[in-house]
C-alpha cells in the first residue's frame, strides 16, 4: 500500500471555526485523490477515490471530542488504497486520526461497522496494542457526509522507518514480538467464516451467528465479494464447503449477463458461457476437496491481520522489539487458516542492509525468524504452510476468473486433476482432463497469459510503478512518456523478427496491444 503525505498548517478563522486554513481555504483538497495517478484508467481510478466529505464538520467533530478544550493547529492528509486519512495535531501536540473509506473499499456501512467491532473485540480478547477509537459512524448521511472512524494516533514509530537501522538481532526480536501478539488473536476460535460485528448491527437474522460479549459473526464485507458500486456480500459460512460456495458465487457475480467483446480483451479471457461452465465444474472440485479432512484441518476459521506489513506496525523508537501499535484493520475477517498462511509479510522478505554484509544475510535471517515464529506461535498458520499448496490453489483463484481470464482458473483445475491422486484425494476428480486437442489450445492460451503477466511485472519494474499502474504525481508525465516509448520499442522488435519461435505467443501489433497492461495512444 503506497502512502504519500501532504501538509498544511491549519489556522482558525474565528472563535467558532476550529480548523479551516488561510481565508477559509485548505492547502490540500480534502475531497479528491491527489497522491498519485494511474497509467491505466486514470480518471476512473481517481473518481473511485473521491469523498464528498464536509471537512469543516469533520474538524468541528474533532474539537467537540475534547469539549472545546483543545484546538487544531496542523493537519496532514494521507491516502492509501482504500482510505483517506487526516492526521490532526492539537495545540498540546497530541494527535488524532480520522479515517474515511473510499467507495471502492467495499460496502462502506458494513466495512466501517465491522472494523470498529473487530478492533474492540481484539482489545477485549487480546493484548494487541491498537489505538483507541474516539468516535465513529457507519451512516454516510451524518453531518460529515461520509462513514468515518476517529481514533488516537498510534504511539511509537512506524517499523518501516526504523527497519533499515536495526541490527539483525533486533529484527529477529521484533518479528518474535509481533507474532507473540498476533498469536493471541489466531488462538481465538470462531464457529464460522465472515466478518465481526456488534450484535446490535442491523443484519438479517439468518446472516448472523452470535458470539459472546455483544458480538456476532456476519456477512463477509471484503472486496472479493464486492466490486465497483454493487454490494456482493458473502454470507456467513459454517463450513469450508459453504465458504467455497461463496467464492464461486462471487466469481459468478462478476460475469456480465451478456457477452461483449471489450477493447483489447486478450484471447485467453474466454466467453461468458465458458466462464459459467468452468465455475460450475470448479464448484464440484472445491466441494470434493472440502470433504477431505486434511483441508478441513487447514481451514480452521481464523482471524488475522489482513495487511501485515512494516507500515502498519509501530514500535518503540528506543527498543524496536516493543510493539506499540498495529493499525489498519479494515477488511479484517475470519477466513480459513490456509488463506492467511499464503501471505508473507514484507519484513520476512526484506533485502539485507549494507551493514550486515559480513554477518548472516538479513533477508535469510528474517525469513528463518518468520518461519520459526509462525510454527511455534501461530500453529494454525503453520499447518497449511507445511502442506502442498496444490491443495488450496483452486480456492485462491476461483472467484477472480473474469478479472484474470478463464485460462488461469482452468489451468489450476487441470493441474489439480492431474495431481489428484498424488495430492491424496479419494475418488475421481470432478474435473475431467481436456482432450489432447483442447489441451493443446489451452497451452497456447496459457503461454499468452504468462506473457501478459511477465510483461506487467517487467513494465512495473522498469516504469517504477505499481502493478495497477499507480505512480506518484511527480513521476506521472515521465512514466506516460516512457510507457509509450517502451511500447514502440517492443513493437518494432516484434515486427523486425521475421522468424519467431513456434511457441512465441506475441507475433504482431494486435497481440501486443491485447496484453499491454497500461493505456496507449488511440485507445
Amino acid at each position: 500500500m503506497q502512502w504519500t503525505r501532504q501538509r498544511d498548517m491549519v489556522r482558525p478563522i474565528n472563535d467558532n471555526v476550529p480548523c479551516i486554513g488561510n481565508n477559509g481555504l485548505l492547502g490540500f483538497d480534502p475531497h479528491v485523490y491527489t497522491s498519485g495517478r494511474w497509467l491505466r484508467n486514470d480518471k476512473c481510478q481517481r473518481q473511485l477515490r473521491q469523498i464528498n466529505v464536509n471537512f469543516h464538520k469533520l474538524c468541528q467533530k474533532i474539537v467537540d471530542l475534547f469539549n472545546g478544550e483543545k484546538s487544531i493547529k496542523d493537519c496532514e492528509k494521507k491516502e492509501g488504497g482504500f482510505n483517506r486519512v487526516f492526521i490532526f495535531t492539537m495545540d498540546d501536540n497530541s494527535r488524532v486520526v480520522a479515517r474515511l473509506p473510499f467507495p471502492l473499499a467495499g460496502p462502506a456501512k458494513l466495512a466501517t461497522a465491522s472494523e470498529v467491532a473487530t478492533i474492540q473485540y481484539l482489545q477485549r480478547k487480546t493484548s494487541i496494542p491498537i489505538p483507541k477509537i474516539l468516535d465513529w459512524s457507519d451512516d454516510a448521511a451524518n453531518s460529515i457526509g461520509s462513514e468515518y472512524i476517529i481514533m488516537n494516533h498510534a504511539a511509537g514509530i512506524q517499523l518501516h522507518q526504523k527497519w533499515p537501522y536495526m541490527s539483525g538481532d533486533q529484527k529477529v526480536r521484533c518479528i518474535d514480538a509481533i507474532y507473540r501478539k498476533l498469536g493471541e488473536m489466531a488462538d481465538v476460535n470462531f464457529p464460522a467464516y465472515g466478518s465481526l460485528y456488534f450484535s446490535t448491527a442491523p443484519l438479517e437474522p439468518a446472516s448472523r451467528l452470535p458470539l459472546d460479549e455483544g458480538f456476532c459473526v456476519g456477512p463477509h464485507c471484503g472486496t472479493r465479494y464486492w466490486s465497483c458500486g454493487d454490494h456482493r456480500l458473502g454470507d456467513t459460512g459454517l463450513t469450508i464447503g459453504a465458504f467455497s460456495d461463496g467464492l464461486v458465487d462471487a466469481g459468478l457475480s462478476r460475469i456480465p449477463p451478456r457477452d461483449s467483446q471489450l477493447p483489447n480483451r486478450p484471447p485467453y479471457h474466454g466467453s461468458v458461457q465458458t466462464h459459467l461452465d468452468l465455475l460450475k465444474q470448479g464448484r464440484a472440485v472445491l466441494h470434493a476437496m472440502s470433504a477431505d479432512s486434511r483441508v478441513q484441518d487447514a481451514a480452521s476459521p481464523t482471524l488475522f491481520h489482513p495487511d501485515l506489513h512494516k507500515r502498519n506496525i509501530f514500535v518503540s523508537d528506543n527498543d524496536p522489539s516493543i510493539i506499540t501499535a498495529i493499525i489498519d484493520w479494515q477488511s479484517s475477517s475470519i477466513e480459513p487458516a490456509f488463506w492467511y498462511a499464503d501471505e508473507v509479510p514484507d519484513f520476512a522478505t526484506c533485502a539485507p542492509s549494507t551493514s550486515s554484509a559480513l554477518r548472516v544475510h538479513d533477508g535469510e535471517l528474517c525469513k528463518k525468524a518468520y518461519e520459526a515464529c509462525t510454527q511455534f506461535l501461530v500453529p494454525k498458520l503453520a499447518l497449511p504452510r507445511l502442506m502442498d499448496e496444490g491443495m488450496f490453489r483452486p480456492f485462491w483463484y476461483c472467484y477472480r476468473t473474469w478479472k484474470d481470464g478463464v485460462v488461469a482458473f482452468r489451468h489450476e483445475l487441470i493441474e489439480t486433476s492431474k495431481d489428484w491422486r498424488a495430492l491424496g484425494f479419494g475418488g475421481p476428480c470432478p474435473f475431467a482432463l481436456p482432450t489432447p486437442e483442447e489441451l493443446a489450445l489451452h497451452r497456447k492460451e496459457y503461454k499468452f497469459f504468462e506473457a501478459a503477466q511477465n510483461l506487467k511485472h517487467d513494465l512495473s519494474s522498469l516504469l517504477d510503478c505499481a502493478s495497477d499502474g499507480w505512480v506518484p504525481p511527480d513521476n506521472w508525465e515521465a512514466a506516460k512518456t516512457e510507457n509509450k516509448a517502451m511500447f514502440k520499442g517492443m513493437l518494432q522488435a516484434i515486427l523486425e523478427n521475421k522468424d519467431p519461435d513456434d511457441d512465441e505467443p506475441i507475433r504482431d501489433e494486435k497481440n501486443l496491444r491485447d496484453i499491454w497492461p497500461f493505456d496507449l495512444p488511440g485507445e
